[in-house]
This record gives C-alpha cells, structure tokens and sequence, in this order.
C-alpha cells in the first residue's frame, strides 16, 4: 500500500454532495459531547483552581515557597514558559508548512496544530507573571505612555519577548480565525437562535461564492507565508533570553536553531498527544487516519534527529573550547547532580523516537501515544537542564547549589496543563475539529484533480 492510500479514507462511491453532507454530519456531531466532556471539564477546572490557590499562596508568602533561592533564579517556572512558548510556536509553523508544500493529508491535523498555538501561547504567557515577586506591576513590561515618565529597557531580552510573542499570539490568532470563516458558515446555517446569530456575526456575512474562496485562498497563503518566518525569528527571539548572556551553557550561537528545532519537535510530539485520544473519543478515526498519524512520526523522526544533533553539537563545543567553565557545566551535567535528568532528557528525545523507524511501532496508536508522552516529558526536562543546571554551576565555585521544585511550583505546573485542556476542551466543543473545507477540497480532488480556482491559487 502506499504512502497516499494509507492515509485517504476508504474509497465511497456515493455522489459527492452526498459525502460532503456526510463531512457536515460527522464533524457537526463531535460539537454535541457526552458526560465525559463536562467530566473532563470539571477536573480541569479543579486542578486549574488547586493551582491559583498555590498562587495566592505564593502570592501571600513570597517566592520562600519556590525552591527559587541564589544561583538559581530562574527555575520550573521559566522552564515552563519555554516549553508552552516553543509548543506554541511549532503549532502554527507545522500547519502554513504543510500548505505552503500542499500536503495532501494536512488536513487532518491543521486545525488541531493551530488551536493548540493560541491556548499555549495563553498559557506560556501567565509565567512570567507568576514568577514576578509583585506580579501587580507586569504591566511595566508593557512599554507605554505613564506617570511615571519612564520607558521599559529596550535591551533586555525578556522586552523582546513581549514584542515577540505578542506579535507572533496576534498573527497566530489571526491565521487561525481566517482558516475558521468558511466552518463559521457552515455552523451558522447549522444553528439556530443566539447560536446562529453569533456564528453569522463570525463568519463575516459568508457565501461561498468564487470571489470570496479566490479572496480567502489568497488571504491563507500569505498568512502562512508570514507566519513561517516569524515564528522561527520569534523563537530564536527566545532563545536569545539565553544566548545573550556570558552564564556558562547558555552563551552558544547555536541556540536560535537548537530552540527552532526543539519547538518542532515537542509541537509534533504534543499533536500525537491531543490527537489521538481526541479522534477516538470524537469518532473521527475516518478523518484522523493512522496514515496520518504515521506521518508525523515520520516528521518526528527529522526532527529528533536534529535535535540530537545539537546536543552533540553542544558537547563538542565544550571540549573543543576548552573553556574550564562550559565544560565544568556539560560535566555537572552528564555525570553530577543532573545527570539523572539528564540523561532522562537523552532517552526521551533522542532513543526513545528511534522506535517510530519500524513502521509497525510507527502505526501503532498505543506506542504513538506513550513516546509523543515522553518526548513532551523530554523537552520539558531539556529546558529545565539547560536553564537550572547552567545557574546551579555558574562561575564562582562557593555560589553552587542545586535545585529543585517545591510542592506550590509543581502544583501551578499541573494547573497550566489543566488550563491548556480547559481551552482546548471548550474549543472541540463550540468549534469544527476539523476543517470542514478542507476535507471536502481533499475528497474532490482525489476524484477529479485540482479546480482551476485551486491551480490559479497555487500558481
């Protein structure tokens, strides 16, 4: 069987009007959950306000709560950020990739990759603030006219971050409405009373008719041409948090492709991850194929590969700058009080993907599931080496210490992960998992060919 047979849906012979109301109907019906959505829910919330309560605890006591102390000031929580900014990152990067190459199986997983951008980068965004010993005062991150008559420092890498992910969550946000207006439609003529009068609003007066698909063909196209260069310039952004400043393993030029990199590599992992139990709890398992889900293992592949490329890149800088310092802290590292995470980090991101190579463990969801769960295990413990372990081993010998997170930082820790299902959970609910139009061009193109609306567009 072929790559392009594996991942198609069963041939139907029915006329094509016919299998497009059948998209409508399957699709539509993942909007109308059982009691497991507001089971599901309900925990999400309640791990979501475990996790403000060990806020306002914070909040109330200090950072003494933390196991944040001298070397190191940047822990779980700015580990964090990054992981949530780089799964952020990857989901809008994997979805205008795949259309900029016209991906035939795209589709299936476009939608999922592009919401999941918009609820991590919220997530990723509330860190900062809760790492903020006064986090009343975020705002003068903000860089705007005040009484104060003082502007932000322009050369600290976190204003870039605000620059950065703000403008990457806006161009993001945008791509992802655009690719929703002609689903909006179809839910609009599906829906009645406020539902139908929100969803006319939405979809901005659509009609389906040949000057508007031309219109929003061409309005995607540069969407996903903008946005591929921006989120590999705002993660390198990131990683410059990093690279710009002389602690021991963070001072590397290879950190704005290393970060690139790792983004890509969790934002596939953590699609496998909400994929997977989402098709078979939607029913969706026609339209999220294992075909599919096999080539983004092959994706995760490439990108593991990549990335261990880069920790023996790093390595080698190390012992060929023979730099006492750098090479005091890949030791501590490999050998000292991280080795354990560490080493955890090399088996999840670089060992464990090479089981996707056997095309038997590749198409088998159970395995899929477990690895996209290590690797996303794996990135997290990546970024928590790279940042905590740099600190702990910093210059002066006297100042080393080792860290590790307290109770109230693993809580709020789960609470982002409760926060990230919360949206995600809402938006399987009141939007289209999948996009509806894109299915349906994929089913007429399989039987007739590209239109000629389609072959204008991709020229």
């Amino acid at each position: 069987m072929s790559d392009q047979e594996s991942i198609q849906p069963s041939p139907d012979t029915r006329p094509e009007a016919a299998r497009f109301e059948k998209v409508n109907r399957d699709v539509l019906r993942t909007l109308l959950p059982g009691p497991w959505y507001f089971a599901l829910l309900a925990f999400c919330l309640m791990v979501f306000a475990l996790g403000v309560w060990a806020w306002s605890r914070q909040v109330g006591q200090g950072l003494e709560v933390t196991g944040l102390r001298h070397p190191v000031m940047w822990g779980a929580y700015i580990t964090t950020f990054v992981f949530w900014v780089g799964i952020a990152h990857s989901g809008t990067l994997i979805s205008a990739i795949l259309f900029l190459f016209r991906a035939s199986w795209r589709a299936a997983i476009s939608r999922a990759a592009e919401a999941m951008t918009v609820f991590a980068v919220m997530t990723a965004g509330l860190f900062p603030i809760v790492h903020l010993g006064r986090p009343w005062l975020f705002y003068w991150l903000l860089p705007y006219p005040n009484q104060r008559t003082l502007w932000v420092n322009f050369r600290s890498p976190l204003i870039w971050d605000v620059f950065a992910v703000g403008t990457y969550f806006t161009v993001s946000a945008v791509f992802f409405y655009v690719g929703l207006v002609p689903d909006l439609a179809v839910l609009r003529d599906n829906s009645t009373g406020w539902k139908r009068r929100i969803f006319a609003v939405a979809s901005l007066g659509w009609s389906g008719s040949g000057r508007e698909w031309k219109h929003f063909s061409s309005a995607y196209l540069f969407l996903a041409a903008l946005a591929t260069p921006l989120v590999i310039s705002v993660h390198s952004v990131v990683s410059w948090d990093f690279a710009v400043a002389i602690v021991p393993g963070w001072h590397s030029t290879i950190f704005a492709p290393y970060f690139v990199a790792g983004a890509i590599f969790s934002g596939l992992a953590m699609v496998l991850t909400i994929l997977i139990p989402a098709r078979a709890i939607l029913k969706l398992k026609d339209y999220i194929t294992v075909g599919h889900l096999e080539k983004v293992a092959q994706m995760i592949i490439v990108s593991s590969l990549i990335v261990s490329y880069a920790y023996l890149t790093e390595l080698f800088f190390a012992w060929y700058s023979e730099n006492p310092f750098e090479q005091t802290v890949f030791l501590s590292r490999a050998v000292g009080d991280f080795a354990p995470l560490f080493w955890l980090m090399v088996l999840c991101n670089c060992l464990a993907p090479l089981l996707f190579f056997f095309k038997a463990l590749r198409r088998n969801t159970v395995i899929l599931f477990t690895i996209s769960l290590l690797i996303n295990v794996g990135m997290w413990t990546e970024r928590f080496v790279i940042i905590s372990g740099s600190l702990a081993r910093e210059y002066a010998r006297a100042s080393w210490d080792t860290y590790s997170p307290s109770g109230v930082e693993w809580t709020i820790l789960l609470a982002s992960a409760a926060w990230f299902a919360f949206w995600f959970l809402l938006f399987i609910r009141h939007l289209p998992a999948l996009p509806l139009a894109e299915v349906k061009e994929s089913i007429h193109h399989a039987a007739h060919g590209p239109t000629p609306l389609q072959q204008e567009v991709n020229t």
